[in-house]
């Protein structure tokens, strides 16, 4: 099983960008987690098999979305307004076991994981 991230890059405050994870297999649970320099691995957001659940970390609400699409095995993190606070590796996860997991499920709850993409946003 495979996941892989992509869709970071270098973008200005206030600016926009949309993350997107493939699987190479259908998942259930799927979420994003970013790591900051120095910093803890932290949830940023997390939906269900079927989309209809979300949750969002108090930091993202309002500026990020999380949506998939099954028939792609594809989950997506559309970023805006984004602040320097948010430069962080963004790593995907995914749970082949759990059609939900919520806001406070950590890292070590999904049994799937990408190899993260870099968010650099400049100030």
């Amino acid at each position: 099983v495979q996941l892989q991230a992509y869709g970071g890059g270098l973008v200005q405050a206030g600016g926009s960008l949309r993350l997107s994870c493939v699987a190479s297999i259908s998942m259930y649970a799927m979420a994003w987690f970013r790591q900051a320099p120095g910093k803890e691995r932290e949830f940023v957001a997390t939906i269900s098999r079927g989309g209809g659940s979300t949750a969002y970390a108090d930091s993202v609400k309002g500026r990020f979305t999380i949506s998939r699409d099954n028939a792609k095995n594809t989950m997506y993190l559309q970023m805006t307004s984004l602040k320097a606070e948010d430069t962080a590796v963004y790593y995907c996860a995914a749970d082949s076991r759990v059609w939900y997991r919520g806001y406070d499920a950590g890292p070590a709850e999904y049994n799937y994981w990408g190899q993260g993409t870099l968010v650099t946003v400049s100030s």
